[in-house]
């Protein structure tokens, strides 16, 4: 836990969470005056968040860490119209239960980083629909609408950029929406800080403004740089597709691989981001080279499954790991594919078994993979991926490469 007496924008800057402050003086004193609400916002696209959203929920932990009181607004009414920020076309729209069930699996994450409960400074969830399902469109004009010039609202960029492409009116709504979000929460909740990716500069903006402009209290806003991989993906993306957070989702010990996995160049921002390691120990390991970093990347896998699936999960996957590259044939901790024994006896190929384990895209596909050599079974490669899977085992490893594996298992 940070000192008392920590400077904690400068401990967070020199992590690497800061970007932008509506009022980085104001909002320094504030912390140090006491403990502060703040407040981070996901709507309910999807029934999982992924690592694209870890930095936000790392900040609030720190936050918590320090003293201060996280706030976590799931967007049960905005995921119905959608941030049309810096997007090209609108998102799907949901219907009411895929946004409950999605929210029912984004508390699970928001359970294992935050410390959730009623105490003065635990985390809590709140959904804005609590509030904006009730309230009236006049009633919304008055108090919020009449504050905005729609003028002022299209030098933003994030509007800007839909312009060029199609935006409806109901999304140019959203930011106002997060304004009067932003308020409310400082109504029902004494927040004071709102915490954003910079795509949502505009919208935190707003919020301050309408405070000021309903004479209410002094609001701050605080933004993070939008992370990507140093070899240009977006955080949060894989090869693979979403690197998510819920266990359903993703297996831990393919959670492990993505950052055992990770771009030399990232490993010591990932660790200042993604670690509680202190910052001297961060900057050492960011400075190793050739084999030695590849320690410092394990050490940034194992610490940041620690903090997503627990100390268990995250051991689990490093054994698996080692498993695996050491040639050893247990595969304890690797995601699993089961298959019947029903199934086996009628004869399963590895071209098959490779599709639905996501190891390849195709049965070609897994084809070429093994007549480059790449798809392997329990260690040995595989020439033809049409044999059929066999023998009286239970229990198999199927590999793609030397990072992609599966545990094979007859079930019933």
């Amino acid at each position: 836990m940070p000192h008392p007496d920590t400077d904690l924008l400068a401990l967070l800057e020199e992590r690497g969470f800061i970007h932008q402050s509506t009022d980085a003086d104001g909002l320094r004193a504030a912390l140090a005056a006491g403990p502060l609400t703040a407040y981070l916002g996901f709507d309910a696209t999807a029934d999982s968040l992924h690592v694209g959203h870890l930095q936000g929920l790392m900040l609030m932990r720190w936050l918590q860490k320090s003293g201060h009181r996280p706030l976590l607004l799931i967007g049960g009414a905005t995921t119905r119209i959608g941030d049309p920020s810096f997007r090209d076309s609108s998102r799907p729209v949901l219907d009411e239960a895929t946004i409950a069930a999605n929210i029912a699996g984004i508390e699970s994450a928001f359970r294992r980083y935050l410390h959730l409960g009623d105490g003065a400074q635990d985390a809590a969830v709140v959904n804005n629909a609590d509030w904006l399902d009730g309230l009236g469109y006049l009633d919304f004009l008055n108090l919020v609408g009449r504050h905005f010039s729609v003028n002022r609202l299209l030098t933003y960029d994030a509007i800007r950029s839909r312009l060029e492409h199609s935006l409806s009116f109901l999304e140019f709504g959203y930011t106002l929406l997060q304004a009067y979000d932003f308020t409310e929460l400082a109504r029902r909740h004494g927040c004071t800080l709102q915490v954003g990716g910079a795509d949502q500069w505009a919208n935190i903006i707003n919020g301050v403004e309408l405070s000021r402009r309903q004479d209410g209290p002094q609001l701050y806003g605080l933004t993070m740089p939008l992370l990507a991989t140093s070899d240009g993906r977006k955080m949060g993306k894989s090869a693979q597709g979403a690197v998510w957070l819920n266990a359903e989702r993703l297996a831990p010990f393919d959670f492990w691989q993505f950052w055992r996995n990770c771009d030399d160049r990232d490993v010591g921002r990932f660790l200042a981001l993604f670690s509680e390691l202190p910052m001297d120990e961060v900057r050492r390991l960011g400075a190793l080279q050739g084999a030695e970093l590849n320690e410092a990347k394990i050490i940034l896998a194992n610490e940041a499954t620690r903090l997503a699936h627990g100390a268990a999960a995250a051991e689990a996957a490093a054994n698996a790991a080692r498993g695996v590259f050491d040639g050893a044939s247990a595969a304890e901790g690797l995601p699993t594919l089961p298959i019947s024994r029903a199934r086996l006896a009628a004869g399963v190929s590895l071209a098959e078994l490779a599709v639905e384990a996501g190891l390849a895209a195709s049965r070609s596909a897994a084809r070429r993979l093994a007549a480059g050599g790449g798809l392997r079974l329990d260690g040995v490669a595989v020439s033809d991926a049409d044999q059929l899977l066999g023998g009286d085992g239970n229990e198999w490893r199927l590999s793609a490469g030397r990072k992609q594996h599966v545990r094979i298992a007859v079930g019933e």
